[in-house]
């Protein structure tokens, strides 16, 4: 660090990288982003502008920007979820703390490998579980241990990924098939479970899960649809998931995987579309990430936890049931009474919270993004186990993660001391 600057570079130029690049260079009195890469020249292009820094370097894979040394204190590792380990360790020994994508990496075994590489090179790692920068969980968080509420007893969470969404990412999109990149309860919901677990500050002790592919599959297909929506299909125009919305209503999630989308025509879009995985019937996909999935969930002191991801709903929820008092939050309740969290003691007060958020929408995460870019400076001035979202604290969710998985395809109750032991055999 030097003159207090934090420098940042990256690995893997996606969104989840040029939005933390975007929030950091905006912070020029606090961090500068030197470098970048990515084999996609026009993406390692769209961070050198972000970046505002006219001696940014780019390079054309990460093998290239950690050969030419040590340039920055942070990197950024934001490439695919089955290409998290090996950047990750490779910054690691090159001399990088790292700012880690989640999931971690997408095998257990090397989730907790990484953990021991990190300790034994003595190296900072923060992993982008956002969640908990978001204003509104922090504030959770605060009046729980504020104690007012008194002994968490059990909680309800859940996530409304919301049905494009849904399509977008784990239908068309890279996390649809689970052998490529992570299952879903952990590629979208270990967020969802970091949280629970950080609220509620203990061991998860047992898991069990129940979830399936129930919609987008090929018997939901309407009668003639073809493969591609660009083919003509039949009910083209009254399909809510029809590709060519990404040309109107949805035009905003093409910045994500469309090079060049800024300034694209209709027809620049429908050609793109016509030989793009985006451009498929969700019907007809390859896809095997679940659309609804629950976790049950027991920690340590017999608090117990549920957890609903569906495709179906949109927006998170939260119900905490304690010793003198009960919070609900989230968006059905901002919907229904214009606050974000209510508490409700066992005496009859009754207060309400409205919590401002800095940037809303997905690419914000409910002022998460950016949360966590202010944190950076705090974060790693820190001792690696007292980070916020540190590996160490991370690890945890990431094996709850896991672990139901294998109870929802065994159908069995999973002890996670149990899990972690068969995990370092």
């Amino acid at each position: 660090m030097q003159n207090n600057i934090l420098t940042i570079a990256g690995i893997g130029c996606g969104g989840r990288t040029r939005t933390y690049c975007e929030l950091a260079a905006g912070l020029p009195h606090r961090y500068r982003v030197v470098a970048a890469a990515d084999p996609n020249p026009v993406r390692v292009q769209q961070v050198r502008k972000l970046s505002l820094n006219p001696d940014f370097r780019g390079f054309a894979s990460g093998d290239e920007l950690l050969a030419a040394g040590k340039l920055a204190d942070i990197c950024i590792i934001g490439t695919q979820d089955s290409y998290h380990f090996h950047p990750a360790l490779r910054a690691m020994e090159a001399g990088y703390d790292l700012l880690l994508e989640k999931p971690i990496a997408d095998d257990p075994r090397k989730i907790l490998e990484l953990l021991e590489h990190a300790e034994r090179l003595g190296r900072k790692v923060l992993v982008c579980h956002v969640l908990r920068y978001v204003p509104f969980y922090v504030k959770v968080k605060e009046i729980i241990e504020s104690g007012l509420l008194g002994d968490v007893i059990t909680v309800d969470a859940r996530e409304g990924v919301e049905a494009w969404h849904q399509c977008h990412s784990f239908v068309r999109g890279n996390w649809a098939v689970t052998g490529k990149s992570t299952p879903m309860v952990v590629a979208k919901s270990c967020h969802d479970l970091d949280i629970l677990s950080w609220l509620i500050g203990r061991l998860c002790n047992r898991i069990s899960s129940f979830g399936s592919l129930s919609h987008f599959n090929p018997a939901h297909a309407p009668a003639g649809a073809p493969f591609r929506c660009t083919d003509g299909c039949p009910v083209g125009e009254s399909c809510p998931y029809n590709a060519m919305l990404y040309a109107t209503r949805h035009r905003g999630w093409l910045q994500w995987v469309m090079d060049r989308e800024a300034g694209a025509s209709p027809e620049e879009i429908r050609a793109w579309l016509a030989t793009s995985p985006w451009g498929r019937c969700v019907y007809r996909c390859d896809n095997d990430a679940v659309d609804h999935q629950v976790v049950a969930m027991e920690f340590e002191n017999s608090v117990t936890a549920t957890f609903t991801m569906t495709a179906f709903d949109s927006g998170r929820d939260l119900v905490i049931c304690c010793t003198k008092g009960k919070l609900r939050a989230g968006e059905s309740l901002k919907a229904q009474t214009g606050n974000d969290i209510l508490v409700q003691t066992i005496t009859g007060d009754s207060i309400a919270y409205q919590v401002s958020h800095c940037i809303g929408g997905y690419e914000g995460h409910g002022g998460g993004d950016a949360g966590l870019v202010d944190a950076l400076h705090r974060e790693f001035a820190k001792p690696a186990r007292q980070m916020r979202s540190g590996l160490f604290a991370s690890v945890e969710s990431h094996m709850m993660g896991f672990a139901a998985e294998q109870s929802r395809l065994t159908g069995q109750t999973v002890g996670l001391d149990d899990y972690r032991a068969t995990l370092r055999t």
